[in-house]
């Protein structure tokens, strides 16, 4: 049975450090570690910095959900605003943003978005090392 951790914030940059904290939080509870863990931590911050940008509806939640079963674990972050929807650009280095979804491509094993009703997804997935220790009451 897969764990599974979900909290929303505010659709604010200053939650966003409370976003890349809760997601720590989780995967050092998982026994997440290392490099993984710091890869995760990063994309979270990236994914949910994009919907607080880029998501126009006001007043918005921006939801996080972490899920690790087996040796998969998987990120998701979706916002309200289901059209506006996420574009994998060619940034210069110069330029002060739109590295975010770069950093995801480069770095996730998968990572794609999903439209619902009301709301956009946007996932990126992940494999844990082989020899990594999945605790038992996942």
């Amino acid at each position: 049975m897969p764990a599974t951790t979900t909290f929303r914030i505010s659709k604010h940059r200053r939650h966003v450090s409370t976003a890349r904290q809760l997601t720590a939080k989780a995967l050092a509870d998982w026994g997440v570690a290392g490099e993984l863990n710091d890869v995760v931590v990063l994309l979270a911050s990236e994914l949910v910095t994009n919907a607080v940008r880029h998501c126009r509806v006001s007043y918005a939640l921006v939801e996080v959900t972490l899920t690790l079963q087996e040796q998969d674990l998987r990120l998701e972050v979706s916002d309200p605003d289901r059209d506006r929807l996420p574009r994998l650009r060619d940034s210069t280095p110069d330029e002060e943003g739109g590295h975010g979804l770069a950093l995801v491509d480069a770095l996730a094993e998968t990572w794609g978005y999903q439209q619902g009703p009301y709301t956009k997804c946007v996932w990126a997935t992940f494999t844990l090392a082989e020899n990594a220790v999945v605790p038992s009451a996942l």
